[in-house]
């Protein structure tokens, strides 16, 4: 997904996901958190949007820094004045903050948009190098297994405010050769007052993971995985897991 795509999907990227269940999601990585890293101070999260995970992490005591590389998003979430939230302009292949953190966590499958693998090692060493001794990694991915088995569907999406319509169609191709999947959006805004509408055409490449891919890419940038499961339930990852959690410790 480009740069000037995100720039436009920031514009409804909080209406979209509105009913987004963040509060519960929240809870899960703060739970892990607890058990793994029980004494956390601060957490760096990669791909944070426009915050609305941060919010949460930084109501229950943590100082979260926020890496996002659309400007747009990063001014949404500076404009929400969440306490001890830092978001900036920064791309999660290759950063450097200046500092070290407890926790790094990168939720809603952001590093399903890393589909190359010199991109994921920069990405995965940058965390390591920003992380303290001990300090665990928590992201979730799109699971191979799902996405052979069960293949993605054409999926539509409509929500709405006072302000705008938006209806979102989403037709996916499958790249068997790169674990990839061209997820096609058309992206259709309709102004309610005016009846003006537009048309945003988007292709967002996303990879899935098998378990030994993520355990040789925490091999080779000197991590060791502590926790697989399925995104929220904690149940085994299968056939019909669309997204799993890791749990990657500093070594």
């Amino acid at each position: 997904m480009s740069t000037e795509n995100f720039n436009s999907y920031s514009k409804y990227y909080d209406l979209l996901y509105k009913d987004k269940d963040y509060e519960s999601e929240s809870a899960y990585v703060e739970g892990l958190v607890k058990t793994y890293q029980p004494n956390a101070k601060n957490i760096l999260e990669l791909g944070c949007g426009t915050g609305n995970h941060a919010a949460i992490l930084c109501r229950s005591g943590y100082d979260v820094t926020g890496l996002e590389r659309s400007a747009d998003m990063v001014e949404l979430a500076n404009k929400k004045g969440i306490p001890n939230f830092h978001p900036r302009v920064a791309d999660i292949i290759d950063f450097k903050v200046g500092e070290k953190f407890d926790v790094a966590i990168s939720l809603f499958h952001v590093l399903s948009y890393l589909t190359d693998n010199k991109d994921l090692l920069s990405c995965f060493k940058a965390v390591y190098d920003h992380l303290n001794l001990n300090g665990i990694f928590v992201f979730d991915v799109w699971y191979t297994p799902a996405v052979y088995v069960q293949q993605p569907l054409t999926r539509v999406k409509r929500i709405s405010n006072n302000e705008i319509e938006v209806t979102r169609i989403a037709e996916s191709d499958i790249n068997y050769n790169s674990n990839t999947v061209d997820v096609n959006y058309q992206i259709i805004i309709k102004d309610i007052s005016s009846g003006q509408m537009e048309v945003h055409n988007e292709k967002h490449p996303m990879r899935h993971f098998s378990i030994p891919e993520i355990e040789v890419l925490a091999v080779a940038t000197n991590f060791e995985v502590i926790k697989t499961e399925e995104f929220q339930t904690h149940n085994s990852p299968g056939s019909n897991t669309w997204g799993v959690c890791f749990v990657l410790k500093k070594k």
